[in-house]
């Protein structure tokens, strides 16, 4: 039975949005075509180094480990270390890339007036805070309003909520802001009797009952907030660039209060900024789609980007859950440029406050991604496409593999005298292990510890080329600290997130589904034992290597890594710690957000503390 009938909604201008077929190419007669360029100058540099520096360092372990021939174990973990090291390589050079292209290339020229277009703003949400949605969504309203364009925007809350009473929330917060802004504002609430086929069905929804009234839609989620000069420019993009199907713009994180969401705000910040910059560079218009704060050009998505289903064991269709990236490679296949815009600044997004909360979102995207290898064959997918698909895999695959040779490491220890395996059965592991001594095991933790950390020295040096100023991060001092205080968590927080992704991968290879259920925003209040809970793997392995340790049968060098393992709860209740309730520690970490938020922050945070007043009278249903 229906719930309503959207009476909040304009009149209807159908769409056409045929399903595609995967295995066969499709072309869009009204794609104008993507211009060659010269990017194919920059994926050598991004991809040769990374190459070369892989090939140097396989051919280090092949000669340390080759002094009495090699074995298949060792010609598989040569290997494993080559796929593992790889990844690492590729996101230095594209940092490299992105500190060249920002200080080497001039500022881009802004884009020639286009046609004025007729832009839809979609905030899709499902059992989220009210107060906070349209909060976000008075703040961008207001800010287009005051915003000089000859575009016209409309905003189109699209829920998805189950739950009563949060729908009733959801309904006098549209009246409340309907009443609060002019009329000449357009704004709308549509609420489906069905969320069926989640985020992706209610996109659907729109885009053939209403999509065919706008020229192009920015997809924002419900935590999602931009100034009305980002929507304006990412706009004036799309407009001046007609061979562009979709544009992404690079949102940055705000409204970090707890220990874990400011490491990821001041990561994001200084070290996401020049890797997203070198990602532009070599993607070129074979760019990537995250979901959010892009714009889209209405048509083009109708006609390229319905998402079949795919096939599962029972032979069922299954919905295509990390639909995004899915999504960009079909309109890249249909002739359509996807791009990404990163030196569009006044984009947003939050983050999640717990490293648990973190690790509930991660497993939902790793279900998702791992998906995507069974899309690469697609017919007529660009190369560039396709390893997007199989980079969003391999970056959650990537944990199991450094975790086999974590633990391959600690069995095999410092030799073949000490080592785990003789040490409970007394066979001696076929494989003649070089000896790990001082001199190995430091020059393997600086070199492998060294090519983790480039990306963030590079970032913090490149701060002036991505337009911040370190009196914005709060002067040289601050700065410092908050450079040291984000590499030791990061530190700390990496072994335990290569666990819990390794046991992620694992159920979703075992066919374990998890629950997409809404985020909590504002961070869960988890109890000592449901901690304890979480973390068991993480503790008892972290206890096992401090242990072989001790015992002399595990090298010391992985110390840092077993420190971080056992101490698993004890981080992960830190995580959650809120910086704000200390005079101390308010701006610790601090971004420019922090230290000076901008307009479009202040004035979200404000109408979303008005709302939360207005409904207190209303049951609490989204918290």
């Amino acid at each position: 039975m229906k719930l309503s009938i959207d009476p909040y909604m304009p009149p209807e201008a159908p769409l056409a949005r045929p399903i595609q077929n995967l295995r066969a190419p499709y072309t869009d007669k009204t794609a104008p075509g993507v211009a060659k360029t010269r990017s194919w100058l920059w994926r050598l540099a991004t991809f040769i180094p990374a190459f070369a520096t892989t090939l140097a360092l396989v051919a280090a372990f092949t000669d340390w480990f080759a002094m009495g021939g090699l074995t298949g174990f060792e010609i598989a973990l040569i290997t494993l270390i080559a796929l593992t090291f790889f990844w690492i390589s590729l996101s230095v050079s594209t940092v490299t890339v992105g500190v060249a292209r920002l200080f080497l290339s001039r500022p881009p020229a802004a884009p020639t007036n286009g046609p004025s277009m007729d832009v839809a703003l979609l905030v899709p949400c499902y059992n989220e805070v009210p107060w906070d949605v349209f909060g976000n969504a008075c703040a961008m309203l207001e800010e287009l309003d005051a915003h000089p364009t000859d575009h016209r925007y409309t905003l189109f809350i699209l829920s998805d909520t189950r739950d009563e009473a949060t729908a009733e929330q959801e309904l006098r917060a549209f009246a409340t802001l309907r009443a609060r802004l002019p009329d000449h504002i357009r704004l709308h609430y549509r609420r489906r009797a069905m969320n069926t086929d989640r985020k992706v069905g209610n996109l659907a929804d729109w885009v053939e009952r209403w999509g065919g009234a706008h020229d192009a839609m920015l997809v924002l989620d419900a935590d999602s907030l931009m100034s009305g000069g980002a929507i304006v420019a990412l706009t004036d993009e799309l407009s001046a660039d007609p061979s562009a199907g979709l544009i992404q713009s690079f949102p940055q994180l705000f409204g970090a209060e707890t220990v874990f969401a400011r490491v990821q705000q001041f990561a994001s910040t200084i070290y996401g900024a020049v890797l997203a910059e070198g990602l532009a560079t070599w993607s070129d218009r074979e760019g990537n789609y995250w979901g959010h704060n892009a714009i889209i050009r209405t048509a083009a998505f109708a006609s390229c980007a319905g998402l079949p289903k795919i096939k599962t064991i029972t032979g069922k269709g299954a919905l295509i859950l990390s639909h995004d990236f899915v999504e960009a490679g079909l309109l890249r296949r249909a002739g359509w440029g996807v791009r990404f815009s990163p030196r569009i600044k006044g984009s947003y997004e939050e983050v999640p406050a717990t490293l648990i909360d973190y690790v509930i979102r991660d497993q939902r995207w790793c279900q998702g991604n791992l998906q995507h290898l069974k899309l690469l064959a697609s017919r007529g997918f660009h190369g560039v496409s396709r390893f997007h698909l199989f980079h969003g895999a391999v970056s959650y695959l990537l944990s199991p593999m450094w975790f086999l040779l974590l633990m391959t490491w600690a069995l095999i220890g410092t030799g073949a005298d000490q080592n785990v395996i003789r040490y409970f059965s007394g066979l001696n592991p076929q494989v003649q292990w070089p000896e790990m001594t001082v001199v190995h095991s430091s020059a393997l933790l600086i070199f492998m510890y060294g090519m983790l950390l480039a990306p963030k020295a590079l970032g913090a040096a490149a701060i002036g080329g991505i337009g911040l100023r370190v009196a914005e991060l709060g002067g040289p001092i601050r700065f410092a600290a908050s450079f040291v205080a984000e590499l030791i968590l990061s530190i700390l927080y990496a072994p335990i997130l290569m666990v819990q992704q390794t046991l992620a991968v694992v159920r979703s290879i075992l066919g374990l589904k998890v629950d997409w259920k809404p985020q909590a925003r504002a961070g869960g209040a988890y109890s000592l034992w449901s901690m304890l809970k979480f973390h068991w793997l993480e503790t008892l392995a972290g206890a096992g290597l401090v242990a072989g340790m001790a015992a002399g049968i595990v090298s010391l060098w992985l110390l840092p890594i077993a420190v971080s393992l056992a101490m698993a709860v004890p981080l992960s209740a830190l995580s959650g710690l809120n910086l704000t309730h200390f005079r101390a520690t308010r701006r610790a970490l601090g971004t420019p957000e922090v230290y000076a938020a901008p307009a479009i922050i202040r004035a979200a945070k404000a109408h979303r503390a008005e709302l939360r007043e207005t409904l207190r009278d209303l049951p609490e249903a989204a918290e």
